[in-house]
């Protein structure tokens, strides 16, 4: 019997305190990813994408764990999200205007070979709609700010009005990189008072 790796638990990457923001020296992490625009809430790229992540996502585990020994639990979804004017993410929340970028982090011990596997094995599964557009992906954020929010997610604006506004130019710090959004509850499960999200930025300076 293999122990198994919790990774929000080992990681300190996936550490947030509420009402705080924290600065941390993300290291290098490879993901499961796939892009889209629009809506979440009406996108149906959004739901197709976040199928399509887990239906790779699980045959990867079970690989690990027969093949290596090495079982781990899923790592939670997260979000890279953007706008062409971020006032339509931050402030307006006009969210027909995002782009976004859904992932799942992956062990660094899962290569190439055991990711084309694992596409081949949910191909012939389920099918999902968007399976041809998850990818394997390194992604390097560095030194990044991070909270955690508590709420729903239309109440972040004020969360990361104080992060982009007042916490990274006080400390004489410039944002680089995209918002980042690390999904710790269920929201099909938790009512939306109670979702636990953490939120970060990658940043530069002194």
């Amino acid at each position: 019997m293999t122990d198994k790796t919790d990774f929000k638990k080992t990681l300190d990457a996936y550490r947030a305190t509420r009402g705080a923001f924290r600065i941390v020296d993300v290291p290098d992490m490879r993901y499961l990813m796939v892009d889209g625009h629009g809506d979440p809430n009406t996108a149906a790229a959004f739901t197709d994408g976040v199928q399509a992540l887990y239906s790779v996502a699980y045959p990867l585990k079970f690989a690990s764990k027969r093949g290596l020994g090495r079982d781990y639990v899923v790592p939670p979804l997260e979000g890279l999200w953007w706008a062409d004017d971020m006032e339509s993410f931050t402030a307006a929340r006009d969210k027909s205007r995002w782009d976004w970028t859904l992932m799942i982090m992956v062990p660094d011990w899962i290569d190439g070979d055991m990711f084309t596997t694992a596409v081949g094995q949910a191909r012939a599964k389920s099918q999902p709609a968007r399976l041809d557009a998850v990818r394997l992906e390194t992604l390097s954020e560095g030194r990044c700010v991070q909270t955690l929010h508590v709420g729903s997610f239309d109440d972040e604006a004020e969360v990361l009005r104080r992060m982009h506004q007042e916490f990274i130019p006080g400390g004489g710090l410039r944002m680089a990189g995209r918002h980042h959004e690390i999904y710790l509850s269920d929201h099909r499960k938790v009512a939306p008072e109670k979702q636990r999200t953490i939120l970060r930025q990658p940043i530069t300076g002194t």
